[in-house]
C-alpha cells in the first residue's frame, strides 16, 4: 500500500465455503489461499478480503454496531457493467445509486454483510464547496446505459481494491473524535446522522452513520477487523489515541464501538 486508504478487511463468517463461492461469483474476486480456518481472496496483486471461519460465533446482534458495507471499488465503467452482470446473474442487486463522485452498486452478502461495488468519477468532476469539501448526494442511477458498459469479464480486473470501509455507529460524536481527533482524519462531508472521513482529498476512506439506531457495542459475526494506511507517523496516532496495541508496521486499536481498526503507515 503506498497510498492512504483502505488495506484488507476481515469477516466472520459461519459458513466460509458458501462465502467464498459467493464472493467469487457474485463480487469477482479470486481465492487466493484456504483452509479450515480462513479464506483470502483479491484482484490483481493484492488481497482485499479475509473470511475467518466462525460457525460457532453467533450472529451480529440487531442492535448492535458494526459494519454497513464494505465498498469494493472498480477502476471503470466496464468494470462496474461488470459487476453489474456478475450480482444479477449470480445473486441480487438492492440498490444502485449515483453519488456525484461515484456510481454504486449495493447488495448483501448470504450472512448479511453490506456491500457496495462502485467506480469513481474523475476527481476533477466532484462537486466541491468553497471550503474543499465534497458535496456526495444520492440520485438514481440508469442500469441499462451500465449494462451496456459491460466488457463481459468474470473477475475483478487489476486496479481493483477496497475503496472504504462505512460503519454503523451508536455515537457519532463519540465517533467522530476517535477517528477525527484520534486517527486524524479529515472530515469531507458531514451529515445531520452521518460523516464521511478521509486521509486527504479522496471523498472518504471511512463512513459513519446512525441512520439505523445502532445503541450496541459490536460483535458476533460480520465485521473482524479492517486496515487503514496512512500517511501520518502511526507513533503520533498511537499516542493521541492514549493506547493500542503495537504491531509490526502500526498499531492496532479499537474505537468506541468495539471495532479493530489496523493502522499501518503508508
Amino acid at each position: 500500500m503506498t497510498t492512504p486508504g483502505i488495506g484488507r478487511v476481515a469477516l466472520r463468517v459461519a459458513d466460509l465455503d458458501r462465502m467464498v463461492e459467493f464472493y467469487e461469483r457474485a463480487v469477482g474476486l479470486e481465492r487466493r489461499a484456504q483452509n479450515d480456518e480462513r479464506a483470502v481472496l483479491g484482484a490483481g496483486d493484492g488481497p482485499l478480503l479475509v473470511l475467518l471461519a466462525a460457525p460457532d460465533t453467533p450472529a451480529r446482534d440487531p442492535a448492535a454496531a458494526g459494519l454497513f458495507h464494505t465498498a469494493f471499488r472498480v477502476p471503470s465503467r466496464a468494470a462496474l457493467g461488470d459487476a453489474l452482470d456478475r450480482v444479477e446473474t449470480a445473486w441480487r442487486l438492492d440498490g444502485a445509486s449515483d453519488h456525484h463522485v461515484s456510481e454504486a452498486l449495493y447488495l448483501s452478502d448470504p450472512e448479511g454483510n453490506g456491500i457496495e461495488l462502485y467506480r469513481d468519477r474523475p476527481q476533477a468532476d466532484w462537486p466541491t464547496t468553497a471550503d474543499g469539501r465534497v458535496e456526495m448526494d444520492t440520485l438514481p442511477l440508469a442500469l441499462d446505459p451500465l449494462r451496456e458498459a459491460a466488457a463481459g469479464t468474470d473477475r475483478c480486473p487489476p486496479g481493483t481494491d477496497i475503496g472504504h470501509v462505512h460503519l454503523e455507529v451508536s455515537s457519532l460524536a463519540a465517533a467522530r473524535a476517535w477517528y477525527v481527533d484520534g486517527l486524524g482524519l479529515d472530515i469531507r462531508q458531514s451529515m445531520p446522522a452521518a460523516l464521511f472521513l478521509a486521509d486527504g482529498d479522496y471523498h472518504h476512506h471511512v463512513g459513519l452513520n446512525t441512520w439505523n439506531g445502532r445503541s450496541a457495542p459490536t460483535g458476533g459475526r460480520g465485521l473482524a477487523w479492517f486496515e487503514l494506511f496512512l500517511a501520518e507517523s502511526t507513533a503520533a496516532v498511537r499516542e493521541r489515541l492514549g493506547g493500542g496495541t503495537t504491531a509490526a508496521r502500526g498499531v492496532d486499536a479499537t474505537d468506541p464501538d468495539g471495532v479493530e481498526v489496523r493502522v499501518r503507515r503508508t
